[in-house]
């Protein structure tokens, strides 16, 4: 996969200190290529087919686009480097088609935005995926970690800082910004192997399976649903006013992408709540919401209102429901007892407990197993009654409700001051 005649390949001097591995050396001379032309392109897509392993990384900008504006990817294909060039190149789908296909494994780190692009693009996940960061979290490491504090950790590498401000739509890009952001994908590869020995060695691989694809079937809900309800300040409005919320969304959403803007910079949450909290379809009412003029353009005043009119006429049985279950106080107060024992949970068990859950994930637990069983039918089961979090972790939160186990301050100074200790009498669970 070297550089074709006539294009932009250098040779960058890296420095890979891994002791666990001793394949790779100091010092490695590691050519890359640079792709700016849609030939370039197909040609290197097609030497992708053949690789076992495939890293990648993007850099964008995002503060004022509708969709984060791509701006370089960064690949790692087997011992081969290449920085793709969406400015230059326009349609990466070459791209996108190589990642959702063949049998390759696909390695990113924190690859949200990674996942998004590609499914956007394809609709299709990435080929076999596996995420740096939350691999690190299954064996106990912070989570999530940044890339940098992973090669520290794992590898004794420390990277060069100095272009984490820049704005990558600007060309020409230096040699210097080339060389900070191929380093993203060049250490994907160590960084693979040490941690999935380790997974191994814990017997956690299928974990990481799993996670992966509850992991990027979130992701891809959250993608293809309505996300009206996250409208910040919508919590506790009426069923009425959020049938205006979710219109005025819809609407927000529709002028954001048409105008390839943030949808905050097209309507405020708090003022779409607040003319949700009214419910006045009258343009000069709200015109007389302070604030409203500097926010929404003058021209789309008829445009809102029509969205306010349109959901007051909507029958009662299209407005949107509340959500049926609220947790009990009992199981609010038992939830909050117990989420304080998670971190000492997750560290004796070796993982990073804001990847097991949250204080309001074990909340849920509670009140999922303390309510009479017929009344969760309808609900879906919690995360940590689900998968491998349901076998260690759940299991232990289970023990603590039916007093198996106790909590314990064991030493009050100690970085880990709270101990899990078996009830006398109780044996010890499977």
């Amino acid at each position: 996969m070297g550089p074709d005649a006539g294009d932009q390949g250098r040779s960058l001097e890296l420095d890979f200190a891994t002791p666990a591995e001793p394949r790779y050396h100091k010092r490695t001379l590691v050519q890359h290529e640079y792709i700016r032309t849609p030939a370039q392109l197909h040609r290197f897509c097609e030497q992708l087919s053949s690789a076992s392993m495939i890293g990648f990384d993007t850099e964008f900008v995002s503060e004022d686009t509708y969709r984060p504006d791509l701006c370089l990817i960064q690949v790692a294909a087997d011992e081969h480097l290449a920085v793709i060039d969406p400015r230059d190149v326009r349609d990466v789908t070459p791209f996108w088609e190589a990642i959702c296909t063949g049998d390759h494994l696909t390695v990113v780190h924190a690859g949200r935005e990674e996942f998004r692009f590609c499914f956007h693009a394809m609709r299709k996940r990435p080929q076999r995926l596996f995420d740096i960061q939350i691999a690190a979290g299954l064996i106990g490491l912070e989570y999530p970690a940044s890339y940098g504090k992973l090669l520290q950790k794992l590898l004794d590498v420390e990277l060069p800082k100095g272009e984490t401000r820049t704005d990558w739509r600007r060309r020409p890009l230096s040699p210097r910004q080339i060389e900070y952001a191929i380093q993203d994908v060049t250490y994907l590869k160590p960084l693979y192997d040490c941690l999935h020995a380790r997974l191994d060695t814990l017997g956690r691989l299928s974990w990481m399976d799993d996670e992966m694809t509850r992991w990027q079937t979130e992701l891809e809900e959250f993608e293809l649903r309505e996300n009206w309800r996250r409208v910040s300040g919508s919590t506790g409005l009426s069923e009425k006013a959020m049938v205006i919320v979710r219109e005025l969304w819809r609407w927000r959403e529709a002028e954001a992408e048409a105008q390839n803007r943030p949808p905050r910079r097209v309507l405020r949450d708090d003022l779409l709540v607040e003319l949700a909290r009214r419910g006045k379809s009258d343009p000069q009412q709200i015109r007389a919401i302070r604030g409203i003029e500097r926010s929404l353009s003058k021209r789309h005043f008829d445009a809102v209102a029509d969205c306010i009119q349109r959901a007051l006429a909507l029958p009662r049985s299209e407005w949107p429901t509340r959500p049926p279950r609220k947790p009990s106080s009992h199981g609010s107060l038992v939830g909050q007892f117990i989420a304080t024992a998670l971190g000492s949970i997750c560290r004796s068990l070796e993982l990073a407990p804001s990847l097991v859950g949250t204080v309001q994930d074990v909340r849920d637990l509670v009140e999922y197993r303390l309510v009479p069983p017929a009344a969760n039918e309808d609900d879906p089961a919690p995360a940590l009654a689900m998968g491998w979090r349901a076998a260690v972790v759940g299991r232990t939160i289970d023990d603590l409700l039916a007093g198996n186990l106790a909590l314990r301050i064991r030493n009050p100074r100690a970085d880990d001051p709270i101990t899990l200790e078996r009830v006398a009498g109780e044996s010890q669970s499977d």
